[in-house]
Order: structure tokens, then C-alpha cells, then sequence
């Protein structure tokens, strides 16, 4: 009806967000604040999406769950939720003997954790795998297994992956270690729902994943761990433990090396992993680690955001000579 002032693209072109015009076949897509061209491939978990027209049209696999366990107790769930427990005991990391048949399980992952340092953090220094009637027990770099009495038979493979021993069982359940206090458990789409513990419950809902072994939910982290212990004669963690604010002599060298993972180094990641939240676990550890071991504790920490990066197809080069 009358003249608006501005740029506008020709008849039967698009503006494609970036200052130029296409034809509809070619128009854009974004995924966190990146744009990507018409027929461009992207990788969202084990699924692979391509932009057609501008949408993404994605493949609908369903994939595995990965629950890690890393450092000075930091836990990420099957659904992603990223909080830190500090408990000196036993405690069930998952297992599908939940609810009221608690009998009709198949395996059960338990981590032992120990002091690590003298401000009071704890890492996991073993892990116990229970499948069917057969133990494993991962501890001192090796793993050695004991056959019980009662249970299945669940056959298993084990071999060894770069830096990590990858224990895969017949019953869809993997576990990957790295021989020091990083330990990721992965399952298949089948569990979803259906296990407990520290991992949570693997039901793609982040907000419930503090679920008690009374089966209540709770919104502290220390009440759901403590819940998940395996021996009642451990004693109950009750307060949050801040290794900088007992340490402050450690604090600088703590960030000033944690940095990296802000750095550009791990530029191409951020848009696809959060940095905040490893960050911040990284200087943690760097912090607690005091009696030896510091620089185990800062790579590891390092490795767990380059790992998720690798995931989310972020290849990053970080070791050098000088870092790990």
C-alpha cells in the first residue's frame, strides 16, 4: 500500500540472516548461535542432522546413556544434570535393581571413594561391577574377577581403548575406565527409566534425577548421596566441602591453570559444551589435591570437558609438551 525504508530481497528470494538473499533451497540453518549452509551435517548425540530449506531434518536413533564420575566427585547423570558429592564410603553409581522388585536386576556398579587430598574431597579408588553371578573389581590399574553362587550368566568382553579399559557385558551395559578416578558408564536405550542411583534414572528428565534409595525425590545433593551408600556404618557427608576457601594459597595457581579450558584452545567447543561447569570443577580439584598428585587432578579434570567436546564433535588438541 505504500513504501517502507529498508533492504528487502528481490521476488521469491529469502533473506538469509547474514546480509544476503537465497532461494528457499538454500536458506540457513543455526544451532546454538552457529549458522550452517543448506545440506550441512551436524551430530546431536548418536543422531545425525541435516538442513534442508532451513530446518533441520534429523536422523531418530536412540542412543546410549553416559553417566560419568570424575575427579574430586563430580558426577554428570544419565540426563546431563552436573552436581558434586563428596561421600568416604561405598555407593551404588547404578543399578536396575530398583522399586519394588528390587530381585529381578541384572548388574549393579558400586564406587568406592577415598580421601583424595587432606581438605576432605573424595575420589573414586575402585570400582565394583556386578553382572549376573561374575565380580569385577577395577583397582591399582587392573581388574581382577571373582564368580559368586547365585545370579546369571551375563558374558562380558574387556579391551583396552587408548588411555581407558572398556568392559562391555552382554546385557547392553558398558563401563570405561581411565585406571585412575575417571570412570563413564554407558547403557542402552533399554534402561531408560529404569535404573538408580548416583547416575540418576535415565529418563531424559534432568529434574528428577535426585530420586532416593527410599525412592523419594530430594533437591540436595548430600541427602540423595548419602541415601545411596552401601554400608548404614559410614558416616553421613554434611556439609559441602570448598577446598579454595581452605586452601587459598592455591586458589591463583588453581584458575590460572583451569583457565585453559576457557581459553581458545577449547574455542570450537563452547557453543556445543558448556565450559562454566567444568571450569569450575577443574579449580576444585587443582585446589584439593594437595598431598601429591596435582597435576593428575588438573588433567583429568581437563580431559572430562575435552571428552565432552570429542562428543559433540569438537575435536580439540590440547596435551602439549607443557599441559598433561
Amino acid at each position: 500500500t505504500e513504501c517502507v525504508s529498508g533492504c528487502v530481497c528481490p521476488e521469491g528470494l529469502f533473506d538469509d540472516g547474514r546480509g544476503g538473499c537465497v532461494e528457499e533451497k538454500d536458506c540457513p540453518c543455526t544451532h546454538n548461535n552457529q549458522w550452517y549452509s543448506s545440506g550441512e551435517k551436524i551430530k546431536v548425540d548418536c543422531n545425525t542432522c541435516t538442513c534442508r530449506k532451513g530446518i533441520w531434518s534429523c536422523t531418530d536413533h536412540v542412543c546410549y546413556g553416559t553417566c560419568m564420575i570424575y575427579g574430586s566427585g563430580h558426577y554428570i547423570t544419565f540426563d546431563g544434570k552436573f552436581y558434586d558429592f563428596d561421600g568416604n564410603c561405598e555407593y551404588v553409581a547404578t543399578q536396575d535393581f530398583c522399586g519394588d522388585k528390587k530381585s529381578s536386576g541384572s548388574f549393579s556398579i558400586i564406587t568406592e571413594n577415598v580421601p583424595c587430598g587432606t581438605t576432605g574431597v573424595t575420589c573414586s579408588k575402585a570400582i565394583k561391577m556386578f553382572l549376573g553371578k561374575t565380580e569385577l573389581k577395577l583397582e591399582n590399574k587392573e581388574y581382577k574377577e571373582i564368580q559368586r553362587d547365585v545370579g546369571d550368566d551375563v558374558l562380558y568382553w574387556n579391551r583396552t581403548v587408548g588411555l581407558y579399559l572398556v568392559i562391555e557385558a552382554s546385557n547392553g551395559v558398558m563401563l570405561i575406565w581411565d585406571k585412575k578416578t575417571t570412570v563413564f558408564v554407558k547403557l542402552s536405550p533399554d534402561y531408560k527409566g529404569k535404573v538408580c542411583g548416583l547416575c540418576g534414572n535415565f529418563d531424559d528428565k534432568s529434574n528428577n534425577d535426585f530420586t532416593t534409595r527410599s525412592g523419594l525425590q530430594d533437591t540436595n545433593a548430600l541427602k540423595f548421596g548419602n541415601s545411596w551408600k552401601q554400608s548404614p556404618m559410614c558416616p553421613d557427608v554434611t556439609e559441602e566441602i570448598k577446598p579454595c576457601d581452605l586452601k587459598p594459597h592455591r586458589k591463583s595457581w588453581a584458575e590460572k591453570e583451569c583457565s585453559i579450558i576457557q581459553s581458545e584452545v577449547f574455542k570450537i567447543c563452547h557453543s556445543k559444551v558448556d565450559p562454566i561447569p567444568f571450569y569450575e570443577a577443574c579449580v576444585h580439584d587443582a585446589c584439593s589435591c594437595d598431598s601429591g598428585g596435582d597435576c593428575e587432578c588438573f588433567c583429568s579434570a581437563v580431559a572430562a570437558y575435552a571428552q565432552e567436546c570429542t562428543k559433540a564433535e569438537a575435536c580439540v588438541f590440547w596435551r602439549t609438551p607443557d599441559i598433561c
